[in-house]
Order: structure tokens, then sequence, then C-alpha cells
């Protein structure tokens, strides 16, 4: 006999950003944890949290950020720099009429999260991190660094720079591409030792090429490919890539907070085979001067970079668990 859905008694609701409007699936009831996801997903990457943290006593949302979903997506590039996106959290915390949340990200969403705890601790009273780890602002300029990685082939962040250039890529066949996309990065079918790494391009060439064959993953059935290729279909890409191509202007808008540490209490977690957990080690060594309100840390074995959908078990436990831990 099925069961039925816990998602289907969540509430969809959209409320007043300086985006415009930002989209926001919530369930359940006491302290507010808002939940960020990152590239290209949606709320929907939260599937599995929201129904736990309900029943755990929390009122979970998941937001789609500006540029995804039903959220406002501007047309302007620079609409999506880091600061514009701390004030998107921010707004959905007091919408919500909320004083302070604990928020927790992914990929992307890690970095948001990480900002809006870095930026405005007097909102963000926790912070959990998902896959990517923290790094202070600062350093040498962002273009500077993907330049010079991968030789003669382009990083993938690089090759997202120029607006309409992954777009031709991925628009013709969105579901194909995502399909690809989510493969590459998980566990299960991420290409192997001495394969062509899916995080580069060859000069001329596209992302596609790099994919695996299995585009599988136990995590990702056809209602869930369904879902995601149906978001994107509607408003493209454009929006949900305007964030890659902000890091250096991110890097000259948070010159104040070069080097800062995000004291507030918190959480990583990171999958063992994620190149975000292996490229950012140092990031990770760092995280006792860093992080230094680091209450949990964990990197889960045999696990990719969609984390919270592939070991949704363990994620949910471990988050769970370093929540009630928190101060009230």
């Amino acid at each position: 006999m099925s069961q039925p859905d816990p998602i289907s008694r969540a509430t969809h609701r959209v409320v007043a950003s300086p985006a415009g409007r930002t989209h926001l699936v919530e369930q359940g009831a006491g302290p507010l944890v808002l939940l960020v996801h990152g590239f290209p997903e949606s709320w929907y990457s939260w599937r599995h949290q929201l129904p736990v943290l309900a029943a755990a006593g929390y009122r979970a949302v998941a937001m789609d950020v500006r540029g995804y979903g039903r959220s406002s997506r501007p047309e302007d590039v620079a609409s999506y720099g880091m600061l514009d996106l701390v004030e998107d959290t921010v707004a959905v915390v007091r919408e919500l009429g909320e004083e302070t949340a604990v928020i927790v990200g992914h990929d992307w969403g890690s970095t948001i999260a990480a900002h809006s705890a870095l930026i405005r601790p007097d909102v963000f009273r926790a912070v959990g991190l998902l896959s990517v780890p923290y790094a202070p602002p600062g350093g040498p300029r962002p273009s500077d660094i993907f330049a010079g990685m991968g030789g003669d082939e382009e990083i993938y962040v690089s090759y997202f720079q120029q607006p309409g250039r992954a777009e031709a890529e991925i628009e013709p066949d969105v579901r194909g591409w995502l399909a690809g996309f989510y493969a590459a990065f998980s566990a299960e079918t991420m290409p192997g030792p001495g394969a062509p790494d899916p995080h580069f391009v060859s000069r001329g060439g596209t992302l596609r090429e790099r994919f695996p064959a299995d585009h599988s993953p136990a995590w990702l059935g056809e209602n869930e490919l369904d879902f995601y290729a149906g978001e994107f279909e509607r408003t493209g890409l454009g929006g949900a890539l305007n964030r890659y191509r902000n890091m250096d202007r991110d890097w000259e808008d948070l010159a104040d907070y070069r080097g800062r540490p995000v004291t507030r209490p918190s959480l990583f977690l990171g999958g063992a085979l994620d190149a975000s957990t292996t490229w950012m080690a140092e990031a990770i060594r760092a995280y006792p001067t860093t992080l230094p309100g680091l209450i949990s840390s964990h990197i889960l074995d045999d696990c990719g970079h969609w984390i919270q959908q592939e070991r949704h078990e363990e994620v949910n436990a471990i988050l769970t668990a370093w929540l009630a831990s928190l101060p009230a």
C-alpha cells in the first residue's frame, strides 16, 4: 500500500523581497530553519528534510533563490551579487514574522548561508554548510584563480561567465543536460579515475561531452528529474548561471569582510567524493580560525555532491542532532 507523500502537507507561499518576490515552501511550527539550495536545483532539493525538521519541532522553510523557480528573475546580471542574496534571506525571515533563524545551505546555498551569518549575525543565530566549505572573503581575484586552473582546458566556472554561452548548450535539451550534470557529481555515477573530468571543458567543447553514460543515480528517479526539468524548462538557466557571473563583483563588494570568520554556531557536512570537499581541504583545515563556532563536522564516505539527496537519512540525523544542540 502506498504511503502519502509527506511533502504534500507543505505550504507554498510567495513573499516580498528585494528580488521582487521569493517563493517559499514551509512545513511545521517552531524555531525557523531556512533552507537555501544551490545550482542547478530549487527548494525541491530539501524535500527529504522539510517533513523531518517539521516532525522534530521546527518551522522548516525552503526558498527558491532569486533566478530560480517561482522567485523573481531580475534581468540585470549585477542583480545576483552576494549582498543582494543576503538581503533576500533577511527579507524572508522578516516576511515570515520572525526576528531570527537558523540558516542551512547547500552548494551555492552554503556560500549564501555563510555570508548571511557573516554579514547579519543579528538575524542568523546559527549556520549549517553542506558540500561547500566556508572560506572568508579575500585572497586573489576569483577570475584570476580560475584562469589558472585546467591547463589547456577551461574550468566550468569560467565557462559559465559569458551570458548565453552555457545557456546555448543547456536549453535545447534541459532534461538531458540536467540528468547528465547530476549524474556527473553523484557518487554512484561520477566518472572513474582516468576519465575526463566533468569540472572542465575542452577548448571549444561543452560540459555535456564529459557527462557519464549512466544518468541514473539512485536518488534521481524519473519524478525527481521531471520536477527539476520542468522548473528550468519554464525559467531557463540564465538567472541560475548569473550567480557565477558575480564572483569578481562579490570580491569587490565584500572587501570590508576580508578574512573575517563566521562566529555563529555552525555545522559542516561534506561528501568524501565531492570535489568541493577535496579541492577546498585547506579551507576545512582552517575552520578553527575561520569557523570558530563549529559544533559538528562530518565527511560522509562514498558520497558525492548532492549530499542531502544522496544520503538524506544520515544528513537528517546529523542536522536534527545539531539543531537540538543549539542554544534556545
